[in-house]
């Protein structure tokens, strides 16, 4: 019986422990994500602006490990913009994993542009939606970036707490990919970035 509440007191230390760390770590990524507006001079926000962006809290359940299934021959394909316009990707590799308890199955794209780019050619690009938007987030969905080097052993770590929304919801005049429709999540994915909290 002791051995067995041992046991089960370092379970819980490190169940607290990772919260704690997921929380810290998330907590750094928005603040580079915040950072980082300041330092792209095609930012759509100024520093005044960034007391308007809104997160929901970082919640651990929303880090998950999917199965991640190379895709090969894949043919290039054009994913449209809300401007209009399109560029283009091509499928990467197909994501499986459980979701609070619901299967989920995405498509991780590659652009075909950023490819040929030696600072992004590992760039991988996430993009979905999900039952939030409209609502508690922007209605165009939102993305996770990743990176070739993610994948590991045929799984890559996807954490939905650093999905952010595009440029679109902050101000018009950018070209920000459309989700295709096989990124639908069928339900509320409450994690990463909320709408934001002052108008355009």
């Amino acid at each position: 019986m002791k051995y067995f509440s041992a046991v089960l007191f370092l379970f819980f230390i490190c169940q607290y422990s990772f919260a704690q760390s997921h929380k810290e770590q998330i907590a750094s990524f928005r603040q580079n994500y915040k950072d980082d507006f300041l330092k792209d001079p095609r930012s759509p926000l100024k520093k005044e602006d960034l007391e308007f962006l809104r997160f929901y809290d970082a919640d651990s359940t929303y880090r998950v490990t999917a199965r991640a299934q190379l895709l090969t021959n894949q043919a290039a394909f054009i994913i449209p913009t809300f401007s209009g316009t399109g560029s283009q990707y091509v499928r990467y590799a197909q994501l499986s994993f459980t979701l609070k308890g619901k299967p989920v199955q995405l498509t991780i794209y590659k652009s075909i542009a950023l490819a040929q780019n030696p600072a992004f050619s590992n760039y991988l690009f996430l993009p979905f939606t999900d039952a939030t938007n409209g609502s508690e987030t922007y209605g165009g969905g939102r993305y996770i970036d990743l990176t070739t080097k993610d994948i590991k052993s045929g799984s890559i770590i996807i954490d939905f707490n650093k999905a952010y929304n595009p440029y679109c919801a902050f101000a018009s005049g950018y070209s920000c990919p459309k989700p295709p429709d096989e990124n639908r999540v069928d339900m509320a994915v409450e994690a990463g970035e909320k709408n934001f909290g002052k108008g355009h």
